[in-house]
């Protein structure tokens, strides 16, 4: 029986989509029960649409992260999702104890470099390659309540080029997530010492 997922968005869900593409496949045991986007301008929720997965926007407005995070989970948890992915999700957000150990997330650097406050999509690509780094990629890890600092799961790396800007440099991590996060999702699905 699949696995029972939601995935947070705030963007375009590529993802998301990635996500749901390989579990209806059959390559990756999972089932996205939710997708539940931070914007109700987020691209991602016409895709979810299209691909007739339930989707819903969560506002923050006027919420603390403390109870903008219990209608998040709460949502998740009505739909029978036992594990969250987060996938671009860019709001502050604060996890349940009751959720510990079942939320993950990926970043495009190799955590700890350019990880934190501040550091995601562009502006970590802008400054790896401010810094000359020569090889970057995506980490995989659980999430926890500090910004991209919970235990790694999974890492891949991918070379930086000369004459790569942001742009180009993303392309190229976020084909390597691609891999990475299902990958990361399907190791921590099988780890036996996970209650999942």
């Amino acid at each position: 029986m699949p696995h029972p997922v939601a995935v947070f968005v705030s963007g375009t869900g590529r993802h998301m989509e990635n996500f749901v593409k390989l579990s209806r496949s059959g390559a990756l045991d999972i089932e996205v029960r939710l997708v539940i986007s931070s914007s109700a301008q987020a691209a991602a929720l016409q895709k979810a649409s299209d691909l007739a997965v339930p989707a819903l926007h969560v506002d923050s407005k006027g919420t603390s992260p403390e109870s903008y995070s219990k209608a998040l989970f709460a949502a998740a948890t009505r739909a029978g999702a036992t594990t969250i992915l987060l996938a671009g999700f860019l709001k502050r957000m604060v996890i349940p104890e009751a959720w510990e150990g079942r939320v993950l997330n990926i970043h495009p650097s190799l955590l700890p470099a350019f990880g934190g406050a501040g550091y995601y999509g562009h502006h970590v690509h802008t400054a790896a390659l401010a810094r000359g780094v020569q090889i970057s990629g995506c980490t995989v890890h659980l999430v926890d309540n500090q910004f991209d600092n919970g235990p790694i799961l999974l890492q891949r790396a991918c070379p930086v080029l000369p004459g790569d800007d942001p742009d180009s440099l993303a392309a190229r991590v976020f084909e390597v997530e691609l891999e990475a996060y299902p990958q990361a999702v399907r190791d921590f699905l099988l780890a036996p010492t996970k209650a999942h």
